[in-house]
């Protein structure tokens, strides 16, 4: 029976920023031979998925923005912007706090280069990715098309409190380490990109498996029929999984599709 398979990017089907093990290539495009369908399940807004690397690995569809986007044969299926008082309403929120914010949308990235100059790594690795469209949020013109917010987080305790508190109104926080949050809209996550994703193809939740690796990760791995954790994956993701699988840089990916006779 026709299942359909969805994969985290980071720590999943990338190592660092740029490598993708020939194994995982050859998995996915043998698991599509077989009739199965592959989808990337990432917390990427849609913007942030444009890589030929990643792409031509070759995908039926995108969940993207922990499931704010869902796209099947690059046909929309499901998308969630953040109304426009909204984005206003954080961006104060978040100048007020001194957080360093990055919008997320389907379309582009913005943020101020200040916030992310040359000394800081992650502006760093988004300016030299061509792929990407970026945009200065001061120099934005027009609506905005937004997902979700990620934000860096190196403020004092009270600061940090307080912007917990004003954006938990809108949002539900994805705490990758002490200074990066993942701010994703309320009643969205990975898990339900893949709910629409099974509605739109008409594929029972338990014709689903999800491979990931941490944090924005959780939901899925509980929802999918089937959730697989990398080998190099965190402690809370494993116990959250119902197979541990090699670490990427393993052969993981092809050996989970192995094991559970997808390949």
């Amino acid at each position: 029976m026709k299942a359909a398979v969805f994969f985290d990017i980071d720590n999943t089907l990338l190592a660092g920023y740029s490598f993708i093990p020939e194994s995982t290539i050859q998995g996915i495009r043998e698991l599509r031979a077989n009739g199965h369908y592959a989808f990337i399940c990432t917390g990427r807004s849609r913007a942030f998925v444009r890589n030929p690397q990643i792409i031509d690995i070759g995908f039926d569809g995108v969940v993207a923005g922990c499931g704010t986007h869902v796209e099947f044969q690059d046909k929309m299926v499901y998308e969630f912007l953040m109304p426009q008082e909204q984005v206003a309403d954080c961006m104060r929120i978040i100048r007020e706090v001194g957080f360093r914010p990055i919008l997320e949308g389907p379309d582009a990235l913005y943020f101020d280069y200040p916030d992310f100059d040359e000394n800081d790594g992650f502006g760093n690795r988004l300016r030299a990715d061509k792929s990407l469209k970026l945009e200065e949020i001061h120099d934005h013109v027009g609506p905005w098309r937004v997902n979700k917010i990620s934000c860096a987080t190196e403020v004092d305790e009270d600061k940090y409190r307080q912007g917990m508190e004003g954006l938990g109104q809108y949002f539900d926080a994805c705490i990758h380490n002490p200074t990066v949050v993942e701010y994703v809209p309320k009643n969205h996550s990975k898990a339900t990109g893949i709910e629409e994703v099974c509605k739109y193809l008409g594929i029972p939740r338990e014709n689903t498996y999800a491979f990931g690796d941490s944090v924005n990760d959780l939901e899925m791995l509980k929802y999918a029929g089937t959730g697989i954790c990398m080998g190099n994956g965190t402690e809370e993701a494993k116990a959250a999984s119902d197979y541990v699988t090699a670490e990427l840089m393993d052969d993981g990916i092809y050996k989970g599709l192995k094991h559970f006779g997808l390949i």
